[in-house]
């Protein structure tokens, strides 16, 4: 069961949501966008956090973009390929646009802050998306972003997502990773352990207060 008025005071009014691209390469003004995927976080009654649904999409290439063999060596994606089901940029960014300010309306929240393992990458590319694609209506925050490989480094001292994971006492799986939809799902839930482990303390604080 969710209290989604429990999550709009815990984060000054903004809903995490955790993202994941996959790229051409490390250059978020001249290298494709070519997945994205969003993963809605949820309170329970308790104050916890737990990983709710995702959303997912492959991208067609912007004109021009440019793409790295290395970059694709790594995420395993072949942007040519005949039955890869890939949209545009611009509409691919709707789509998960329209599912996060949903998330955020339900849970009575402002707008969506993004959740990212070294989440200026993901960031970067979203909002250099944003201005190709000249989407009016992006309801992350601009700048402001939860980091977590700094969370990672806190809460269990590593900062390699697969290290990190394994560290908290879930299982890493090495043949699905650099896929957006398991790299944000398995984010989330390292998103929501350190955000658990803390809950005690949370509480402590608002009790203060």
């Amino acid at each position: 069961m969710t209290h989604p008025a429990e999550i709009s005071q815990r984060f000054r009014g903004f809903l995490p949501v955790v993202v994941d691209v996959e790229t051409g390469g490390f250059n978020c003004k001249t290298d494709a966008l070519l997945e994205i995927a969003a993963v809605m976080v949820e309170t329970h009654e308790d104050g916890t956090l737990t990983r709710g649904h995702t959303v997912r999409y492959h991208v067609k290439p912007f004109a021009g973009a440019n793409m790295e063999p290395a970059s694709l060596a790594v995420n395993g994606i072949d942007p040519d390929h005949p039955l890869r089901p890939a949209i545009d940029e611009g509409e691919a960014l709707k789509k998960v646009f329209s599912e996060v300010r949903r998330a955020v309306k339900e849970a009575g929240c402002s707008r969506a802050i993004l959740v990212g393992h070294n989440s200026a990458f993901d960031l970067g590319f979203l909002n250099e998306a944003v201005v190709r694609t000249a989407i009016k209506r992006n309801p992350f925050h601009p700048f402001s972003s939860f980091d977590t490989a700094t969370l990672c480094g806190v809460a269990y001292g590593q900062t390699v997502l697969a290290r990190a994971v394994q560290a908290a006492g879930f299982t890493w799986d090495e043949s699905s990773a650099h896929s957006a939809a398991y790299d944000a799902e398995i984010t989330a839930d390292i998103f929501c352990d350190v955000v658990n482990r803390f809950q005690p303390f949370y509480t402590a604080v608002q009790n203060r207060t």
